[in-house]
């Protein structure tokens, strides 16, 4: 019961994890745009870094989860099992996306600052 229960919860995370990747991804490419100015072959990187690292740290996570799993004995606790940890799996993937938004905002907060004192001292 085990084996049917590791194939459904990574079939599930990597549905979840690719899907929500390729959207960040790709709506993503406008603000590390935005924030390089311009820079269109460093943000190209930076994205699929990115992209990378965010495939790395989920599907590792949940390479990981499963090593704490007890026997299943009963469909109830495959159920159960799977629900909980694709559940967990959502929460730490809303966390990452909140987290790189703060930073991006963070970022171009900082760097309009910077630019406002840069022209500001340009013009005295």
């Amino acid at each position: 019961m085990n084996i049917l229960a590791y194939i459904i919860y990574f079939l599930l995370t990597y549905l979840i994890t690719v899907h929500a990747g390729l959207s960040f991804y790709r709506n993503g490419k406008v603000y590390v745009l935005q924030l390089l100015n311009g820079d269109q072959a460093l943000s190209a990187f930076i994205n699929k870094m990115l992209l990378t690292g965010y495939y790395l740290l989920n599907l590792g996570y949940a390479a990981l989860s499963v090593h704490s799993w007890n026997t299943i004995g009963t469909w109830t606790q495959l159920i159960a099992i799977v629900i909980t940890l694709t559940g967990r799996i959502m929460l730490i993937l809303a966390v990452i996306h909140f987290i790189n938004m703060l930073a991006v905002f963070l970022f171009s907060k900082y760097r309009n600052q910077f630019s406002h004192h840069k022209t500001f001292y340009n013009e005295t």
